[in-house]
């Protein structure tokens, strides 16, 4: 099997586990839940780190416009971030975060930026809810 091809089914299997994970339980079972998108970020950073590197800083253009396919998955992408974002952004206000240097890290940088956006999200909420139990 090939290198991208593990990368490829790895992800999806841990999407699936992640999917069930938050699905089960409580939102206060789930302390530290920020570590999990913040470490993601941090691993997808270097692996596109990497693949800039070696294939350049806009390979992902010519793969998303070169087939029906790339641009469909590019479309989803871009509806995915959206989807997202709709949501994100009512619990960041509420959390005191700004939104708008987010918008530009998260078009530079796509779910890396979100996954650091979301972990910051989350734990901003654990802060707040750890301080409202300790009064």
């Amino acid at each position: 099997m090939a290198y991208t091809s593990i990368i490829s089914a790895s992800a999806i299997a841990l999407l699936v586990l992640y999917m069930l994970y938050i699905s089960s339980g409580s939102e206060e079972d789930r302390k530290g839940v920020w570590m999990l998108p913040a470490g993601l970020s941090i691993l997808f950073l270097v692996y596109s780190i990497q693949t800039i590197v070696t294939e350049g800083g806009l390979g992902f253009w010519s793969q998303h416009t070169s087939s029906l396919w790339g641009t469909q998955i590019w479309v989803d992408l871009l509806i995915a971030i959206g989807i997202g974002w709709y949501y994100v952004v009512p619990k960041a206000k509420k959390l005191g975060m700004r939104t708008l240097p987010w918008v530009f890290i998260i078009l530079a940088s796509g779910c890396i930026g979100f996954l650091a956006m979301v972990a910051r999200v989350f734990y901003l909420e654990e802060k707040r809810t750890l301080h409202q139990a300790a009064i």
